[in-house]
């Protein structure tokens, strides 16, 4: 297909990782029922992260100020590792639609902000 499908988060467009997202799900709902917060249970949820939080429009806008300044802000005054860094749209896309730890939705820049995607 050429287009995403939008029914489903992103964390989820891959069906094993709908399946993972479930049961995890399940499994703390059962948790949470059996002994609750008092026994330690953690409340349920899908995702361990946000799919959308200051770190991950940073992600993809690095190249485009004031952007830049707030990424190197957030890793300490130095880029993130080489390896981490948005340098695709595939690869992007890839990693976010086969990983359950990578849920990154697209920022609105894609749709009219060219300019993020020039060195």
């Amino acid at each position: 297909a050429s287009f995403r499908n939008l029914s489903r988060p992103v964390g989820a467009l891959d069906e094993s990782n709908h399946a993972m997202l479930r049961d995890r799900y399940n499994v703390l709902k059962d948790q949470w029922q059996q002994v609750g917060a008092a026994g330690g249970a953690t409340p349920p949820f899908h995702y361990g992260s946000h799919y959308s939080s200051a770190a991950c429009v940073l992600h993809f806008l690095v190249r485009l100020e004031p952007f830049t300044t707030y990424a190197l802000e957030l890793q300490d005054g130095r880029f993130d590792v080489s390896d981490r860094l948005f340098y695709s749209v595939p690869k992007a896309f890839r990693h976010c639609a086969t990983s359950s730890a990578d849920v990154k939705e697209l920022v609105p820049e894609f749709y009219y902000a060219p300019d993020f995607l020039r060195n």
